[in-house]
């Protein structure tokens, strides 16, 4: 997270500095991510170790040439943005890091990052595709959540309209 960037925001926007307010966002953003791609270079080369030699310039970690992966809520391979709340809870993330989850389930500090780390060296980025109404239905049980509300996190890979 970057904080302090929400209220350096405000203040630009409260002075209609839009130009500062964008460039504030953005740099937040950049740093969030930079910090992010360094502490999972740490997890692989330091702390967990299972890539003790990795040597990798800028282009090799662009093209993803790095053991393990570090999937994101939200995104094409996990596309439930509901875990983020499991994720919260386990790992006390409000308490220990002041990072809270809006209602829409939005980060903030809104420069913010999360991610599941996977060390496994066949470990590859995958997207979940469309789902049927039988996979939700059977989500949705194992969650315990409604289906009109499991439908309602899942409608962008939806293979059918919602009632």
């Amino acid at each position: 997270s970057c904080f302090g960037c929400d209220g350096l925001v405000a203040k630009y926007e409260a002075q209609n500095d839009d130009y500062n307010k964008i460039m504030s966002q953005a740099l937040a953003d950049r740093f969030v991510e930079a910090f992010a791609e360094y502490v999972h270079r740490e997890i692989r080369v330091n702390m967990w170790g299972y890539a003790k030699d990795e040597t990798l310039n800028e282009e090799d970690l662009l093209k993803i040439k790095y053991d393990g992966i570090r999937p994101a809520p939200g995104y094409p391979s996990q596309p439930d943005h509901t875990e983020k709340v499991t994720m919260w809870e386990s790992i006390k993330a409000e308490e220990l890091a002041g990072i809270e989850l809006s209602d829409s389930l939005s980060m903030m500090p809104a420069a913010s990052v999360s991610a599941l780390v996977f060390a496994h060296p066949q470990s590859q980025y995958f997207a979940v595709g469309q789902i049927g109404k039988d996979q939700v239905d059977d989500y949705a049980a194992r969650k315990k959540y409604e289906i009109s509300k499991m439908e309602r996190w899942l409608s962008p890979i939806l293979n059918y309209d919602r009632d």
